[in-house]
């Protein structure tokens, strides 16, 4: 019966092409929106991540109970040794050195003389190694407005709203005036290779981005910093892989940490402030989203199925009057639902996948959208392609439509065989 069925469907396009077009396009529009909403959430966290929070983060046990403060006189010594501890230890994580600091930056004038000064945070990292993917994380190369990347030492990217604020252009030099490690005064001489545009207020209002045996030097802490982030391999965040080699580490550290304020402690990026509401609350939000989608694409298929059906009640009449059963009709009538349905969806799904793809590729540029912005977000958007993706199209595509044809077919049920023939004269 299903083959039969099936050249009925193939054969009968006034019939079926319709209610596929319609299940194709909705399947198509549900798995477009859920991975534009898994990208836009997911990239939001992954931009804070490569910031200031990475997956895993390692710091003394004293610095991170002020770790907002960046309390680098607390920081973390030999820390080559214990990068490569780390490496030993969990040799899929890419484990960086991170240094961040609240600095002044003194802009001098032709003279010499100062002609501004402005408060700055900065991101020390590893920008010349040839391994290092901090650039990538940070966006550096496109965020660039004006200049170069750094190309030696001594040469530092900065914002372009405070580049702009005091006329500073590339190649001019500015001194950092700062605190040592040991909690004496620090003053250092940079160049501007370049500026940089985030699209968040809350990083260019005031920021530098330098390489970090710059800031060791700066602030008097050879093979010191303050923080070691680790990135997972995964593309997407795993947070319980993440908390499984926390635990781990924690564990092994255990004695150390509870007799000595300077022992390495882990923690993950939901131990971070603000961070576990901030996934929780993008999970929430982009679950009810996508159930409100599916289920009002569900309603929009079901309305199509009842319709479908409801505009076949003569030939369902003509079947009776022949003899076929009202329990066969009303079984082939789901069975051709199904397939209806699963053809529609897997056209949806394959239509909307190649959409999905194109958009994570190339992305979409917001940056317009976000000048204002004082969250840290991305500034070019891509679609996430997750398992669900491959599979969330067909959960509106063929439970409605077999639904809908389900609840039409039950007036087969309520059809008297002795008005047939009066039906099918009129």
């Amino acid at each position: 019966m299903k083959r039969f069925l099936l050249k009925g469907i193939i054969n009968d396009k006034g019939r079926s092409l319709l209610p596929i077009i319609v299940v194709a396009t909705g399947t198509m529009l549900t798995v477009l929106l859920y991975s534009w909403l898994t990208g836009v959430m997911g990239e939001s966290i992954r931009v804070n991540a490569n910031f200031n929070t990475g997956e895993l983060k390692v710091m003394t046990l004293a610095y991170s109970k002020d770790s907002d403060q960046f309390p680098n006189d607390l920081a973390i010594l030999d820390a080559s040794l214990l990068i490569n501890d780390l490496k030993e230890f969990e040799p899929t994580v890419d484990w960086v050195k991170r240094v961040r600091f609240g600095a002044l930056a003194d802009f001098p004038d032709s003279l010499g003389e100062t002609r501004g000064q402005a408060p700055v945070i900065g991101w020390a990292i590893d920008i010349f190694s040839k391994e290092s993917l901090e650039s990538q994380r940070f966006n550096l190369e496109s965020s660039i407005v004006n200049g170069e990347m750094p190309k030696r030492a001594g040469e530092v990217l900065i914002s372009n709203e405070l580049a702009t604020k005091f006329n500073v252009q590339p190649g001019e030099s500015f001194t950092l005036f700062g605190s040592t490690m040991e909690g004496g005064f620090a003053f250092y001489n940079l160049k501007v290779s370049g500026t940089l545009l985030f699209g968040a207020s809350g990083l260019d209002r005031g920021a530098i981005v330098m390489d970090i045996e710059d800031a060791q030097r700066a602030f008097g802490m050879e093979d010191a910093c303050g923080e070691i982030l680790g990135f997972l391999p995964d593309k997407y965040l795993n947070m319980d892989n993440a908390e499984r080699i926390k635990v781990r580490f924690n564990n092994l550290y255990s004695q150390q940490q509870s007799t000595d304020e300077f022992a390495p402690v882990m923690i993950t990026l939901r131990d971070q402030a603000g961070m576990a509401e901030m996934v929780d609350y993008t999970d929430a939000v982009s679950s009810i989203m996508v159930f409100i989608f599916v289920s009002a694409m569900a309603i929009v298929l079901w309305n199509g199925g009842l319709l479908g059906a409801l505009r076949r009640y003569s030939e369902f009449g003509i079947r009776l009057a022949m003899g076929e059963s009202k329990g066969h009709i009303y079984r082939s009538l789901l069975t051709e639902a199904l397939i209806i349905g699963a053809i529609g969806s897997l056209i949806g799904t394959i239509i909307g996948f190649f959409i999905v793809l194109y958009i994570n590729v190339h992305g979409v540029d917001m940056s317009s959208m976000m000048q204002n912005s004082t969250m840290v977000m991305p500034s070019v958007v891509r679609t996430a392609i997750t398992p669900t993706t491959y599979y969330i199209g067909f959960i509106p595509g063929i439970f409605s439509m077999v639904l809908g044809n389900a609840l039409a077919g039950l007036g087969i049920y309520k059809r008297q065989t002795a008005r047939l023939f009066n039906e099918l004269e009129v």
